[in-house]
């Protein structure tokens, strides 16, 4: 059996300034820093799944929708090539650069397949916005039709993205509140399409994880 490395040891890889803002939550004990740490890192990747399955719905019922609408307003089923000029600039720029990801820079042909999934999870979020009140939101609100309002969907949509990104950068995320967050994730889920959120959730693990959150781990206030 492997031993595992002294403390100190850790600290000093991981970096004490990674490290201190654990210390300070668990009032200084480096032992307890570290285990803080480590169920971090575990609640963080089972998290990272769940979002991936609701960030992949999410892509591809917009996408659906927005299909639809630039094939029957404009013949185009290219949506992003923005027929009716309203995207923004940066909507332009991100669709430019996920075109370029996805043809390898010309190298290979291009599919809306490829395209669509090389637009991320802030891209649709942010298809969401209110300056897209009167565009897009007419025909993206088919995505979720239980939802009226824009604010329904963008509000748990952006507290998702924000803890995706924590996750995606190793930052800690042991403060949020996470079982809400598991909650927001199902619903936006079910929104979408119940029997895939039902999916989701039979093989989602966050809940658990939770129920194993040692007890010197402070909690979200």
């Amino acid at each position: 059996m492997l031993s595992e490395p002294p403390a100190r040891v850790l600290e000093q890889r991981l970096s004490p300034e990674r490290l201190g803002r654990y210390r300070t939550a668990v009032g200084g004990d480096l032992r307890q820093a570290i285990a803080l740490y480590e169920w971090n890192a575990t609640i963080s990747a089972t998290f990272w799944s769940t979002l991936g399955h609701l960030e992949v719905l999410i892509r591809n019922a917009m996408h659906q929708q927005l299909t639809a609408w630039s094939t029957a307003s404009y013949a185009q089923p290219r949506w992003y090539l923005d027929p009716g000029r309203v995207f923004s600039d940066q909507t332009r720029r991100e669709i430019a650069k996920a075109r370029g990801r996805a043809t390898l820079n010309g190298r290979r042909p291009e599919t809306i397949g490829h395209v669509v999934a090389e637009l991320s999870f802030g891209f649709w979020r942010y298809l969401l916005i209110s300056s897209y009140d009167r565009s897009l939101w007419p025909h993206l609100r088919h995505a979720w039709p239980s939802r009226q309002l824009r604010r329904d969907v963008y509000d748990p949509l952006a507290q998702l993205h924000d803890l995706r990104n924590r996750i995606a950068h190793h930052e800690p995320i042991y403060e949020r509140p996470l079982k809400e967050l598991h909650a927001a994730t199902l619903d936006v889920a079910g929104w979408t399409c119940p029997d895939t959120a039902a999916w989701i959730r039979s093989r989602c693990a966050v809940l658990d994880v939770l129920a194993r959150r040692p007890a010197t781990i402070p909690r979200p206030r």
